[in-house]
C-alpha cells in the first residue's frame, strides 16, 4: 500500500465524465488542489461516446477538446484513471479514501505509437463502442482518449502475444509487471460524479433486445452513425450488414414503467428526435423514421428542434406504447405490434431496425457508498446529511450534457466551501 497523498483541504471527484471534468476544474481553477479518479482507462464518459449533441448537432470532440486543453494546463488537477474508491470513512474536511488502481500494463512512457497493437492478434469487445465492433487486445481506448496511453488487455498478460508487444515498444512503455494497488487519499470533500448507464433492454422482455438482432439500443445506434465507429458511420443492420432506411425508435423502453424504472429520464426523446435527423442524412428522401412515443418531452429551446423533425417528411410519430416485437424470419425483419391511440386501431408494423431510447439509471447502482450518502428512490445521489459528500451531473439527476455541466458547477462549488470552512475551523 502506498504512502497516503493529498490533504483535507483536498476535493476528490469521483468519476471522469464530462460532469467529473467539469466539478474537478472549476474547483481547480478556483485554486483548490482536485483528484480526479476515473475507473475506466480514459476521461470522457459517455459525453465521448455520442456522435452529436442535440440540439445544434455539433461534435463532441469541441466541448470534451475545451475541458482536454484545461486539463492539461491545471497543475491543480491530479488525475487518476482506472482506479475505483473502495472505501470512504470520517467526516466532512477529514474523510480517508481507498483507491483499487488496476494495472494498465503500459506507463507514462507511451507515445501512443501503436507499434504494440501491431504485434497483437488477438481481438477483444471494443468497450468504447458498447461491444458493436471488436479491438487489439493492445489498444487505445479512443482518438481523443486522455491520458493518451495505450491499454494491454489482461486477457494476453502472461502470453507470448504481451511479449510480443513489449519487444515492439521502443519507447519501453509497456510494464507486464504492474499490479492491482490500493492507494489512500485524504480529502476534506467528495463530488460523486459516477454518471448513469444505459436500462439493460434485456430485462424488456416482450421487445426481443438480445434474442433479435436488428434490435438495438440508443447507445448502439449512436456509435453506429459514428464515422470513428464500428460501421464507419454507415448505418447498418446487425444481422446482415443490410442498409437500415426503415428505422423505429420507441420511446421510454424501460422508463416511466413500474415493472422497470419508475423515472422519466429526460434525455430520450431528444436523443431520439436527433437520431432520425442521422438516418435522413445517411439516406436523404428515401429515409422512414417512426418515432413510437407516450408524449414528447422537448422543454425550453428544445420546442424548436422538435418542430422541425415533426415537419421533416421522412420522419413519421405514431403515439402508442409498443406491446410486443415480433421477428420476420424470412427478412431478419423485425415487426411491432400495438395500437395506435390516436386512431385506436391495431397496427402490425415491420422495420429494418428498432432502437430502443434505454432510460438511464444511475451508474452508481449497486455499489457500496457511504453510509450517510442518501439516495433517491431510483438510487441517484442527493449527498450526505453533514454536506461532504455531493452528487453531481447524471449520477445525481438524469440529465442531458447541459445540464450536468450546470450542476457539477454547483456541486464544485459547494465542495469548496466545505474545504474552506474547514480551513477557517483549522485556523
Amino acid at each position: 500500500m502506498t504512502e497516503p497523498i493529498a490533504t483535507g483541504q483536498t476535493i476528490l471527484v469521483v468519476g471522469g465524465g464530462i460532469s467529473g471534468m467539469t466539478a474537478a476544474l472549476e474547483a481547480a481553477e478556483c485554486g483548490h488542489e482536485v483528484v480526479l479518479v476515473e475507473r475506466g482507462p480514459t476521461l470522457g464518459g459517455r459525453t465521448s461516446r455520442l456522435y452529436r449533441y442535440f440540439p445544434k448537432m455539433c461534435h463532441p470532440t469541441c466541448g470534451l477538446e475545451i475541458n482536454l486543453r484545461r486539463l492539461k494546463g491545471n497543475p491543480r488537477v491530479r488525475v487518476i484513471t482506472m482506479a475505483e474508491v473502495v472505501r470512504v470513512s470520517g467526516r466532512r474536511g477529514a474523510y480517508e479514501v481507498a483507491l483499487k488502481m488496476r494495472p494498465r500494463y503500459v506507463n507514462e512512457r507511451c507515445t501512443a505509437c501503436g507499434d504494440c497493437a501491431q504485434a497483437v492478434a488477438t481481438e477483444v469487445p471494443d468497450p468504447h463502442n458498447y461491444g458493436l465492433g471488436k479491438v487489439k487486445a493492445a489498444y487505445l481506448p479512443s482518438a481523443m482518449a486522455y491520458p493518451q496511453r495505450y491499454v494491454i488487455d489482461p486477457s494476453i498478460v502472461g502470453t507470448p502475444e504481451a511479449d510480443a508487444a513489449k519487444a515492439a515498444c521502443k519507447a519501453g512503455a509497456i510494464d507486464l509487471e504492474m499490479q492491482e494497488e490500493t492507494v489512500e487519499l485524504s480529502v476534506g470533500a467528495v463530488v460523486w460524479a459516477t454518471g448513469w448507464k444505459p436500462y439493460d433492454a434485456a430485462r424488456i422482455q416482450p421487445y426481443g433486445y438480445g434474442r433479435f438482432p436488428n434490435v438495438i439500443t440508443s447507445v448502439e445506434f449512436e456509435r453506429l452513425a459514428d464515422p470513428a465507429g464500428p460501421t464507419g458511420g454507415r448505418l447498418l443492420r446487425p444481422s446482415d450488414g443490410k442498409e437500415a432506411k426503415n428505422v423505429a425508435f420507441i420511446q421510454c423502453a424501460g422508463s416511466r414503467d413500474e415493472n422497470h424504472l419508475r423515472h422519466c429520464s429526460r434525455i430520450c426523446c431528444m436523443a431520439s428526435l436527433k437520431q432520425t435527423q442521422y438516418v435522413r442524412e445517411a439516406f436523404g428522401d428515401d429515409a422512414r423514421s417512426t418515432v413510437y412515443y407516450i408524449d414528447i418531452r422537448a422543454i425550453d429551446r428544445f420546442e424548436d428542434f422538435y418542430q422541425m423533425v415533426q415537419n421533416d417528411q421522412t420522419v413519421a410519430f405514431v403515439k402508442s406504447k409498443v406491446a410486443a416485437i415480433a421477428q420476420n424470419d424470412e427478412t431478419g425483419n423485425p415487426v411491432l405490434h400495438g395500437v395506435d391511440t390516436e386512431g385506436y386501431h391495431r397496427y402490425e408494423t415491420e422495420h429494418d431496425l428498432v432502437v430502443l431510447a434505454v432510460g438511464m439509471e444511475p451508474e452508481a447502482l449497486g455499489v457500496d457508498l457511504p453510509d450517510d450518502v442518501v439516495v433517491d428512490s431510483s438510487g441517484f445521489i442527493e449527498g450526505s446529511g453533514d454536506g461532504g459528500l455531493m452528487g453531481a451531473g447524471a449520477a445525481a439527476s438524469p440529465l442531458d450534457v447541459n445540464r450536468s455541466v450546470q450542476s457539477a458547477t454547483g456541486a464544485a462549488l459547494r465542495a469548496i466551501q466545505v474545504v474552506r470552512r474547514n480551513a477557517t475551523v483549522e485556523a
